[in-house]
């Protein structure tokens, strides 16, 4: 069983949570809507299941991260095998230290794409479907990659909006 975040990283994700919403307000909800628009057509570029017609999740742990991508409508058999399919796809490429795709969506820039393109190799990541779509899950035993982790989930769900949640 995956454990779950300790009181002490809870605080600490919480925190940088805070700090990302304060930045994102900072610079005005008309920049925040922008930035969301461009992700959203960014996004569609590279994911080829339907943004509005699915959720992403992340969910931090103490040991990293579970990334949870969902069709909204269960039923929806084509969004599963397209969900299914990206992330397989995805998973293979964060295994050899690619991660052209979130950069692509988020920016060079993105928190934690640095530090965890530079760490090639040293975090696990496991795919596992779900009723209505999949999972990835990335575990590390070096907790500057799990804080990483943590800041690279914050971002994507900053990012997208409504098309995603922190669990």
């Amino acid at each position: 069983m995956r454990a779950v975040m300790s009181d002490r990283s809870r605080r600490a994700t919480a925190l940088l949570v805070a700090i990302a919403i304060a930045g994102l307000g900072a610079c005005g909800a008309d920049d925040l809507a922008e930035r969301r628009a461009k992700v959203r057509d960014r996004g569609a570029e590279v994911m080829p299941f339907a943004l509005d017609a699915t959720t992403h999740r992340f969910e931090p742990t103490d040991d990293g991260l579970i990334q949870t991508v969902v069709a909204d409508d269960p039923d929806d058999a084509d969004q599963v095998a397209l969900i299914r399919q990206h992330l397989t796809m995805e998973a293979g490429l964060f295994a050899e230290g690619d991660l052209g795709d979130p950069a692509s969506i988020h920016g060079d820039d993105m928190p934690g794409l640095a530090e965890i393109e530079a760490a090639a190799g040293s975090v696990e990541i496991e795919v596992v479907e779900v009723s209505d779509g999949a999972r990835l899950v990335y575990t590390t035993d070096d907790p500057e990659l799990v804080d990483a982790l943590h800041s690279w989930a914050e971002a994507q769900v900053a990012d997208h909006g409504e098309d995603a949640a922190e669990d």
